[in-house]
């Protein structure tokens, strides 16, 4: 199993083969397109990222001691984002997820290339998958 951090290195080698901007947003749709289908009763408020301006659904569940997430989204380039973000993180220990340096999104040049509200969103989407993090954690040590 990779450790966080190969996972972004992996992430970020990817990007770096890709010439331009119009490349690289095709490589983040194509994380969306690679999600399963969230069941529709996963598509809940509680499960609502906020600060998106795009409908995004947000769900992780705790399986050997390992947090998964599903996500979906009703914009191709937000539901690419959350993909990402799901490639990332899941399948990890809610303490490596709570505690993870994501530096991969400052290193791909993210930030600079999307739009302030869809960067606004990805914060959301990472601060609420760091909170799931702290949430199972807080659960497995009580």
């Amino acid at each position: 199993m990779k450790s966080i951090n190969e996972i972004q290195d992996e992430v970020i080698e990817e990007f770096a083969f890709f010439g331009d901007w119009m490349e690289k947003y095709e490589h983040i749709i194509s994380f969306g397109k690679q999600l399963p289908d969230l069941k529709e009763e996963a598509k809940t408020e509680d499960n609502l990222v906020k600060g998106c301006q795009s409908r995004v659904w947000l769900n992780a569940e705790m399986t050997d001691a390992q947090l998964t997430f599903e996500a979906d989204s009703d914009a191709v380039i937000t539901k690419g984002l959350v993909g990402l973000m799901v490639r990332v993180l899941s399948g990890h220990s809610p303490k490596e997820i709570a505690e993870a340096d994501l530096y991969f999104v400052d290193e791909i040049g993210l930030k600079e290339h999307l739009s302030p509200n869809r960067a606004n969103g990805l914060a959301s989407m990472i601060k609420k998958m760091k909170m799931y993090g702290l949430a199972y954690q807080a659960k497995t040590n009580a």
